[in-house]
C-alpha cells in the first residue's frame, strides 16, 4: 500500500467518524442546550471572537458615518425606540435588565457595557443586520439603515457618558400616549406631524406599516401596539394629535417654491396633486409638514424604497429625477408654509 494511498484511506476514515459524531450529537440529543448549563469556555470565546471579527469585516467605513449624530432631536428619537424596544434585554444607562433577561445563554450585555468596544459604524452594522444565536433581531425593515442612524446616535451618546437622569428625561411618556412620545407637543421634529393629514390616510399608512409594504422599523415596532381593529379609531385620535415642535426652516424657500409649484422639465409640480384644491383623502397635505421627514422621505421615494398603496407608483414617476439639492428645497419650501 502507497505512503498516499493510507494518507487517503486516514483521512477518509477521520472524515466517516467525524461525520458519525455529528450525527449522533444532532439526533441523540448529546449536545445539552440548556442555559443554565451555559457554553464551555472555548465555546464562548469562539463565539464571540466570530462575532467580533465579522462586524469589523462587514460593517461600512467610518467615512460613511453621517454628520449630525449629536443632534439632541436624533438622540431622543432613537432613544425612544430603544426605550420601547430593547430595554427590556440590554437596561438602560445606570440599570440592568432584570432577572429572567440575565438567565439568557448567553445574557445580553447592559447598554452601556455594551457600547463600550464598538465605532458609530459597527454599532450600525449591529443593530440593522442582528446577530445570530443571541437573540439579538436584525432591524424590523430591510433597507431601512436610514432608520438604525438615530439609534446609533443614542448609543453613541450612552458611549459618552449619557445617565439615567438623562436618560429619563428624553425617554418620559407623554401625557398623551405612546404615539405622541414621537409625534405628540412633546416629540421631536423628526417625526411627521399627524394633525395635518386625514384619518383615511393614517389608517391606510398604518395597515401598511403592519403589513410591511411601507417599511419602517420603527413603525413595524410600533403598530405592534395596537391591535389591527382599532387602527381607524387610533387614526381619528391622531389626526387630532397636537404636533411635535417644528426647527426653524433656514435658507431661502423660492427654488422650492418654483419647483413645487411649476415643476420642471422631468419633475412634475407637487403642488398639481398635493395643492390646496385636493380633495382626495389619501392625497396626504404637505405644507407645514417637518422638513427634515419631508426629505427623508422624498429620498425614499427616488430610490424606490417606499410603497404601501396603489399609488406608489405616481411617486416613483415624480420623484425618480429629483436631486439631492431638489429635494432639501422641496423639504425646506413645504415645511416653511
Amino acid at each position: 500500500m502507497t505512503r498516499l494511498r493510507i494518507v487517503l484511506l486516514t483521512l477518509a476514515a477521520a472524515a466517516a467518524l467525524a461525520g458519525t459524531a455529528g450525527l449522533a450529537t444532532v439526533f441523540l440529543g448529546l449536545f445539552n442546550t440548556s442555559a443554565r448549563d451555559g457554553h464551555w469556555s472555548a465555546t464562548a470565546w469562539a463565539m464571540h471572537e466570530t462575532f467580533e471579527n465579522g462586524v469589523a469585516r462587514r460593517a461600512p467605513p467610518a467615512a460613511s458615518v453621517p454628520p449630525g449624530l449629536v443632534d439632541p432631536a436624533l438622540i431622543e428619537l432613537g432613544a425612544r425606540h430603544y426605550d420601547s424596544a430593547c430595554r427590556m434585554c440590554h437596561g438602560t444607562p445606570g440599570r440592568s435588565a432584570d432577572a429572567t433577561i440575565a438567565a439568557m445563554e448567553p445574557a445580553p450585555p447592559q447598554i452601556s457595557t455594551a457600547v463600550r468596544a464598538w465605532q458609530p459604524q459597527e454599532m450600525h452594522w449591529i443593530v440593522d443586520e442582528g446577530v445570530k444565536m443571541t437573540g439579538m433581531p436584525a432591524w424590523p425593515a430591510e433597507g431601512r439603515g436610514d432608520e438604525v442612524w438615530a439609534v446609533v446616535a443614542f448609543l453613541n451618546a450612552v458611549k459618552a457618558g449619557m445617565d439615567g437622569q438623562e436618560y429619563d428625561r428624553i425617554t418620559a411618556p407623554a401625557a398623551e400616549g405612546y404615539c405622541a412620545g414621537c409625534h405628540g407637543a412633546t416629540g421631536t421634529p423628526l417625526a411627521p406631524r399627524l394633525n395635518i393629514l386625514t384619518p383615511a390616510y393614517i389608517a391606510e399608512a398604518l395597515a401598511a406599516y403592519r403589513s410591511g409594504t411601507r417599511p419602517s422599523g420603527f413603525m413595524a415596532h410600533a403598530v405592534t401596539r395596537v391591535p389591527p381593529e382599532a387602527e381607524a379609531r387610533l387614526a381619528e385620535a391622531l389626526s387630532t394629535l397636537s404636533p411635535p415642535p417644528q426647527l426653524r426652516v433656514a435658507g431661502d424657500p423660492a427654488p422650492g417654491e418654483a419647483l413645487a409649484r411649476r415643476g420642471s422639465r422631468d419633475i412634475p409640480a407637487c403642488l398639481s396633486c398635493h395643492g390646496s384644491r385636493n380633495t382626495n383623502p389619501l392625497i396626504p397635505r404637505l405644507s407645514g409638514q417637518n422638513e427634515a421627514y419631508l426629505a427623508a422621505q422624498l429620498k425614499l421615494w427616488r430610490d424606490g424604497q417606499r410603497d404601501g398603496s396603489d399609488r406608489a407608483v405616481l411617486m416613483w414617476q415624480a420623484a425618480r429625477d429629483l436631486s439631492d439639492q431638489d429635494i432639501a428645497d422641496l423639504a425646506r419650501y413645504f415645511a416653511a408654509q
